[in-house]
């Protein structure tokens, strides 16, 4: 994410040009003092520290980016928003729904902008999808079938990192993973009501991580010593929309051959809609509207008539990557900072993820369906059925 986020910083102005601002990359922190030094020189900033504090504590710094592990997120975005900063943090918000709940009071109380970074929304043929969906092109909406399937922790033998520990990640597949999912059935089709769910761990224990950082399975730094995984592999929920709807999501880690498989079939009274991550230049469309002989699935390849296309490359199926969707991302929430105005997905979108999440869990746990509280932006305020 260090690398992701800061090359979003520099692409910014190379994309969106002429713009209001331009990002200055000037402290980035680090778990020691040469961690720190060396991210500086890689991701060009021109200071570097072991102690965050003192980047919130610094009145030249006007934006606080946060990208370390879960547990760590609400300490961090409240005590920058609390000075004034604006807050951008990586998912899942936090590793409790406590913490979650927490950030967004904090955010509620700043005039500062807070952002939470799922940045899968920014694929223009999500935001094409999205398009679709409010022209009315497909009709009511009827259905959403999301997965992330993903293979780095199908290996046994890949380390026990903190991603495997609830303790610090909240949980696994869940909020790693199905959170992005969960976020873009909310952008597409609206607030999950309801939802009644299945978590397994299908690997109960891995080597110990003795040394190095998080490589998502790759990393081979462990000993012979066997630590306890205590989050879900593998999560399958149904639900339900407020608007009417019905779904189903699913994510998992332990997928053997699936890289960053992303899905979304979203059917409606007048077509349907499907997009896969792995071919992310492309929306599938069919249209009931169509003649009788030619009706079925046509691809779109986006381009520079579709959203965000004018700042990208001037031939649809160029084909951009997730470092562009960052950049997107980078300048959607530096527009709403520079503009006095507002971005989405912010933290009141990120709490309500996490408010899903919780009863995914519930649910799990008790193998019933789970009304989702619902947050009411207005007032702040969550409800229950």
């Amino acid at each position: 994410m260090g690398k992701a986020h800061s090359l979003a910083y520099s692409g910014v102005p190379m994309f969106f040009w002429p713009t209001e601002f331009l990002p200055v990359k000037k402290t980035i922190a680090e778990a020691t003092p040469e961690l720190a030094a060396a991210a500086a020189t890689r991701f060009g900033f021109s200071e570097s520290t072991s102690d965050w504090r003192s980047i919130i504590d610094d009145p030249a710094i006007d934006v606080v980016d946060i990208a370390t592990p879960n547990n760590l997120h609400p300490e961090m975005a409240i005590a920058a928003l609390a000075a004034g900063k604006h807050v951008i943090c990586e998912k899942p918000m936090a590793s409790t729904l406590e913490g979650a709940a927490a950030m967004y009071a904090a955010a509620r109380t700043s005039d500062a902008v807070s952002m939470v970074a799922f940045n899968y929304r920014r694929t223009p043929a999500v935001a094409l999808a999205k398009r679709y969906i409010e022209e009315g092109a497909i009709g009511t909406v009827l259905n959403l079938r999301g997965t992330y399937l993903q293979d780095w922790s199908a290996d046994p033998a890949s380390p026990l990192s903190w991603r495997f520990r609830k303790s610090v990640a909240g949980s696994g597949a869940i909020g790693d993973i199905l959170s992005h999912v969960i976020d873009l059935a909310h952008y597409l089709v609206g607030s999950i009501s309801d939802v009644t769910s299945l978590t397994k761990t299908y690997i109960p224990e891995r080597p110990v991580q003795t040394a190095g950082s998080d490589s998502l399975g790759n990393s081979r730094a462990a000993g012979a010593e066997l630590g306890t995984v205590d989050v879900d592999d593998e999560v399958l929920t149904l639900v339900k929309f407020a608007g009417g709807a019905v779904g189903s999501l699913e994510a998992t880690r332990n997928a053997w051959g699936r890289n960053n498989f992303i899905t979304l079939e979203i059917h409606g009274t007048e077509g349907s809609i499907y997009f896969n991550y792995e071919n992310r230049d492309e929306l599938q469309v069919c249209f009931r509207s169509d003649e009788g002989d030619r009706r079925g699935f046509r691809t779109v390849y986006t381009g520079p008539n579709h959203p965000n296309g004018e700042a990208l490359w001037p031939i649809p199926a160029l084909g951009i990557g997730y470092g562009e969707t960052k950049i997107i991302e980078a300048h959607d929430f530096f527009t709403a900072i520079a503009s006095g105005g507002e971005v989405r997905p912010d933290f009141g979108d990120g709490y309500q993820v996490a408010l899903v999440e919780d009863a995914i869990v519930r649910s799990a746990e008790s193998g019933q369906w789970i009304a989702v509280p619902q947050l009411d932006r207005a007032s702040g305020e969550v409800s229950s059925r």
